[in-house]
């Protein structure tokens, strides 16, 4: 059985007039102990109706109504069943209603004698915002609405609905019910008829309640409002707290600085319920900066992808020099957005900022590690009406940035960390290719070299003709070790910054030419393929030290030859490569490159088959030093390929020279003699 009817809401609507009051549990409590002391120091056999939401309070009140039922056999104690509470007429006269019956939100207590009646009748009130939520598990803190009084009128309507509740569960109290009604309900009743025809006003507790009673209700009324307040206070620093715990445990759990950014936004701006909340990396020098990370709550426009202007923005500007937080309560009244504080292009651009991002409050936090700024957070509040930051909230933001700080620094120490071990795995990797070729290239020629000393001398009756040979292949092996010991001293010197540069106009065919008879000079031109030189003479002077030139051009020539067949071809190609450069090209025949090693080939020590296992000779320093020369006068080198087998294409720029106002002739001069100047320097260095 279920009766949903509230007996507050019938009682409130017999008397429309009353209006309920607000109590605490420790209220009702006190407000209870003091009816049932009155009570029990009194001599009368009073009605006592007591209503308890649930088992469990009853049983902390039994004892007490032992003793009342001592003094009185109209005793009726009401409670939701929860382990032996039962219907049953023992010392008392005991009620189990329905756990859905709505007494089960209720607090009844109705005392009416023979010469005063009280009452008092509530109902619980759920919480209905998080602060009541907050402290809902805290008992003191339970809300309940209803009536306290003393008036004789309303005490006995407030029995009559409630006997006839209990009749509703134990019909077979009828009669004792009805002896009560005629003993207690009716007699109060003829007596307030009486003293109102007599015109008499009472002095008794029926219409003045102890007033020591009601300053103890003001009082703990009073203590219950602070203890909630305090309670509520604790409860938004523990909500804080958590946040705050909350933020730096999930941004230390990544070493990800994108990630760290977006789940600092993300957190904050729920902690808070701000409308948006957004970071950005950005340093004391930097003009603008990209807003990459976002929170908004529902309804709130985006800024995520803008790029916000920095330099000469004063906001910023003050955030910069003070480090400190900035607050702005009121945009439309902060003389710091006043567009005639500023010139006409800043104020213009703050006004627009406010106006299109909707900012009624802003709050502006640099994120600092060490006084070293490395982004700024931002709340902005979009409603219409603005609002005051509060000190504990611009707090707990700034300590959130702290950690935001820390975690960057910590984020970004081990990304160094990592390109740190990835050079040391290079050295590493470098030491050991380093270690094969200098043994594969400097134990073979020494093997040949002693091979064919021993047989030199162990041999006195070896033939002229065999003899040179054995001395034309000790020779070549020598010169292999010359040109291996001479790479590694080049490189050295080019990447220690050792190399004094002549620079001076030269003439770029020329120096190919001289590339071109070095390389033929050195190999039997037989046994290397065709070389296809398309220079023409009309080109621009290059300004470049000759020297070097020509060692970049002989060293990608000789890899060309090296890796193309005798019945392939080598071509060479200059043109302009913009309006101060001129770009040479060298393309071959041969194995080709794979697209994925294209820039992988300039490494030092770089070999496409591995340091033991080639089928043309080499260091793998070649490449590695054209990159180091051709940086040295400012160019660029690349290659090109298709990919394996297809052939390949070297590419690398050299700025031309700007002649100066003279007489063309005397330039012409100048620039031959310094060709003929680098070619005898190359001839003397060979």
């Amino acid at each position: 059985m279920s009766i949903p009817k509230s007996v507050v809401s019938k009682l409130l609507e017999f008397f429309p007039d009353w209006r309920p009051q607000m109590y605490f549990k420790s209220s009702l409590t006190a407000l209870s102990h003091a009816m049932e002391d009155r009570l029990l120091a009194d001599s009368d056999a009073p009605l006592v109706i007591a209503s308890f939401q649930r088992e469990r309070f009853y049983r902390q009140e039994a004892h007490r109504y032992r003793r009342i039922a001592n003094k009185t056999n109209q005793v009726y104690v009401l409670a939701a069943p929860e382990a032996d509470f039962t219907n049953s007429s023992d010392v008392y006269e005991t009620i189990a209603f329905e756990p859905t019956d709505s007494l089960a939100q209720e607090w009844h207590l109705v005392v009416i004698g023979g010469q005063y009646a009280c009452c008092l009748i509530c109902g619980e009130k759920p919480a209905t915002t998080p602060d009541q939520k907050a402290t809902s598990a805290m008992d003191a803190s339970r809300r309940f609405e209803g009536i306290w009084t003393f008036d004789p009128e309303v005490s006995v309507k407030a029995a009559e609905f409630l006997l006839e509740r209990i009749l509703e569960y134990r019909p077979e109290l009828e009669s004792k019910i009805e002896q009560a009604k005629q003993k207690y309900l009716v007699s109060t009743i003829l007596r307030l008829q009486d003293s109102a025809n007599s015109s008499q006003q009472s002095n008794s507790p029926l219409t003045n309640p102890d007033p020591f009673v009601q300053r103890l209700v003001s009082y703990l009324q009073a203590g219950q409002y602070k203890l909630l307040k305090a309670n509520k206070s604790l409860a938004i620093k523990q909500q804080k707290e958590k946040l705050l715990n909350s933020v730096t445990d999930a941004i230390r759990r990544s070493l990800d600085t994108e990630e760290i950014l977006q789940v600092a936004v993300q957190k904050l701006g729920e902690g808070l319920g701000v409308c948006r909340c957004i970071v950005y990396r950005c340093n004391e020098q930097d003009t603008t900066a990209t807003i990459n990370h976002e929170f908004i709550s529902p309804g709130i426009i985006s800024v995520k992808g803008q790029a916000w202007r920095l330099k000469n923005n004063p906001l910023f500007e003050e955030v910069v020099e003070l480090h400190e937080t900035l607050t702005i309560d009121n945009t439309r009244e902060d003389p710091r957005l006043n567009p005639q504080a500023w010139s006409k292009d800043i104020g213009e651009y703050l006004q627009e900022l406010v106006t299109s991002c909707s900012i009624s409050s802003w709050l502006l936090v640099p994120v600092l590690y060490q006084d070293h700024l490395l982004g700024m957070m931002e709340l902005h509040h979009c409603d219409s009406e603005p609002i005051n930051w509060k000190p504990d909230d611009v707090a707990l933001v700034d300590a959130i940035a702290t950690q935001v700080g820390v975690a960057l620094i910590q984020a970004e120490a081990y990304a160094n960390l990592e390109d740190l071990n990835e050079q040391l795995e290079a050295l590493d990797r470098t030491r050991s290719n380093l270690v094969a070729i200098t043994g594969h290239e400097l134990r073979t020629p020494l093997s040949t070299i002693q091979i064919c000393l021993e047989s030199l001398a162990t041999e006195p009756d070896m033939s002229p003709e065999l003899r040179q040979v054995m001395l034309n292949t000790a020779l070549a092996d020598a010169e292999r070790m010359r040109n291996l010991i001479q790479d590694f001293l080049t490189l050295s010197r080019l990447e220690s910054g050792r190399v004094e540069w002549n620079i001076e106009p030269l003439s770029i065919k020329e120096c190919i030419d001289l590339a071109v008879s070095n390389v033929k000079a050195r190999v039997n031109s037989d046994q290397i393929p065709q070389i296809e030189n398309l220079v023409t003479s009309e080109l621009p002077l290059v300004q470049a030290d000759g020297e070097w030139l020509v060692e970049v051009l002989a060293k990608l020539l000789d890899n060309a030859c090296k890796f193309t067949n005798i019945d392939g071809q080598i071509s060479i190609k200059v043109k302009t490569n913009g309006s101060n450069k001129l770009e040479v090209t060298i393309s071959d025949t041969g194995r080709g490159i794979e697209p994925n090693r294209l820039e992988t080939v300039f490494d030092r020590f770089y070999q496409e088959e591995g340091a033991l296992r080639r089928s043309a000779g080499g260091t793998g320093l070649g490449l590695a030093i054209c990159r180091q020369i051709v940086s040295g006068w400012g160019g660029k080198i690349w290659a090109e390929s298709p990919g394996k087998d297809q052939g390949s294409k070297f590419h690398f720029t050299i700025p031309i020279f700007e002649l100066p106002t003279q007489n063309a002739e005397a330039s012409k001069s100048k620039t031959n003699k310094s060709n003929s100047k680098a070619g005898k320097r190359k001839k003397k260095k060979r």
